[in-house]
């Protein structure tokens, strides 16, 4: 049944140019969390459903390869500009099933919009090229094509960002595809899809289903259409779909957890950082796989930043993300509470409570953004992703010592480095196991860089050249031009 918000509408299922109610037996609720009220009821995919997926996707897979890549910028180009011009549509849907302020939901749309053009931009430079062949009368070459229908998975903390940037590599490639987001927040993924199925993408290239995920990702894994899968989520399910994956040999890129380090030394503005950070770390209320969230910072600036951190934490106003003035909205679902509420409780002990620690109000999934200082590198949260608005704070003497307390951790999605040393620049850049490091920056992802990590943080690429080509298939060609 619809909750207190009469006017959103759960999405159906878009396969092969129709959209259509899902025939699962099984259905899950949308709720606000910032109400914990049903917004609506969504409908899955039954068996049935995901085999027609899979045939609307091979078939759209034969026009999309074919289609040259002009005509398909000129179909992402158009999506783009329909993303931009349904953005507060797409944001509103996005605050009511996501819980972040409204404001972080239109820049979501935003940086989707962004990370789309760069694809359709990149589409007509999706080079080969030609080698001199060693005998007369020859030449080699090297072509670039679709790798095929594309799996597309992505999660609920940044869902139309992490859709729209798997849509549009995918598109532009030459790749048809089925998008499955996630189920609590379908409408706003959806309403991001209909932008690019209204620009022209022709029948079955673009398909999108709901369900249990287990179910969904098993059934559509397993079929021989599918030749590449792309997924943003844990590390446990990560793992779980290499499993499925390995049978059919499908190409997979998988950008998993994080749990980001920031190494502050002497010589930076500690209070600019300070203040900084505060709205990196609680941003989408620390919901984030590249968040900052193990301060590291030197003995001597210590106790300051501990002091502005953490005032400018509790000065950070947590509320519904639709009232105008809020900066930290909900947590995006009950299950988030609890595993922050026991991680506070956890931490206590291995730490010093400088800000927060406590949930907000009783209805909604509302936690205080929550500030430890002098944390055991031994302990819990600093081992385990908390994915939530809880920062932990330690010093450190030595840049070496830095390094290691940064690196103790089988994550390495993204770091943040604040010093004007070039000669400490140099070494971060070089001893920090990760995949991105923004200096005198909270940026380590944009659409013309390639975004991954390493270890349990997973392998390939997304936006960039790199990521462009992880949906792309190199081909060899000797062409002899004499029988």
């Amino acid at each position: 049944m619809p909750g207190s918000d009469t006017t959103y509408r759960a999405p159906r299922l878009f396969i092969g140019g129709q959209w259509r109610t899902g025939s699962a037996e099984t259905r899950s609720p949308v709720i606000n969390p910032a109400t914990e009220a049903v917004l609506d009821e969504l409908t899955h995919a039954s068996a049935r459903d995901l085999d027609d997926a899979l045939a609307a996707v091979e078939q759209g897979f034969r026009v999309w390869r074919a289609t040259p890549a002009a005509a398909r910028q000129r179909v992402l180009m158009q999506g783009v500009q329909n993303l931009r011009a349904q953005r507060e549509a797409i944001a509103r849907l996005l605050t009511l099933e996501q819980g972040k302020p409204l404001a972080q939901a239109r820049m979501e749309v935003d940086v989707a919009a962004d990370m789309v053009q760069w694809y359709a931009e990149q589409a007509k430079r999706v080079y080969g090229r030609i080698l001199p062949a060693p005998q007369p009368g020859a030449d080699y070459e090297v072509r670039k094509e679709p790798v095929g229908p594309c799996l597309l998975m992505s999660p609920w903390n940044v869902p139309v960002i992490l859709a729209a940037r798997k849509l549009g590599g995918a598109l532009a490639a030459g790749c048809s595809c089925i998008l499955k987001p996630p189920e609590e927040t379908p409408a706003s993924v959806a309403k991001m899809v209909e932008c690019f199925i209204e620009a022209g993408a022709p029948d079955g290239v673009i398909n999108l289903v709901f369900g249990v995920p287990q179910l969904v990702s098993s059934h559509l894994i397993a079929s021989d259409v599918i030749r590449k899968v792309s997924f943003t989520g844990s590390v446990a399910v990560g793992q779980s779909l290499a499993r499925l994956a390995a049978p059919g040999l499908k190409r997979l890129t998988l950008e998993l957890g994080g749990h980001s380090p920031v190494i502050v030394f002497d010589d930076a503005d500690v209070d600019a950082v300070a203040r900084q950070l505060v709205a990196a770390k609680f941003r989408n209320a620390g919901q984030l796989c590249h968040a900052p969230t193990r301060f590291f910072v030197q003995q001597g600036a210590y106790a300051r930043f501990v002091d502005t951190f953490a005032s400018a934490a509790s000065e950070l106003r947590v509320g519904d993300g639709m009232a105008e003035g809020t900066d930290m909205g909900p947590l995006a679902n009950g299950r988030r509470l609890s595993a922050i509420r026991e991680l506070v409780a956890a931490t206590r002990a291995e730490g010093t409570l400088v800000a927060g620690g406590e949930r907000v109000g009783e209805t909604g999934y509302f936690h205080q953004p929550t500030v430890f200082a002098d944390v055991n590198p031994g302990a819990k949260a600093m081992r385990e992703e908390p994915f939530g608005p809880v920062a932990l704070i330690r010093a450190f003497d030595t840049p070496a010592q830095a390094i290691e307390l940064a690196n103790a951790t089988r994550y390495g999605l993204g770091s943040y480095v604040f010093t004007d040393s070039a000669r400490l620049q140099r070494q971060m850049i070089a001893d920090l196991e990760v995949g991105s490091i923004a200096i005198n920056s909270t940026t380590v992802t944009v659409a013309e860089a390639p975004f991954g990590g390493v270890r349990d943080s997973g392998y390939g690429y997304e936006s960039g050249e790199e990521g462009l080509d992880s949906y792309l298939h190199t081909k060899f060609v000797n062409r002899s031009y004499s029988a």
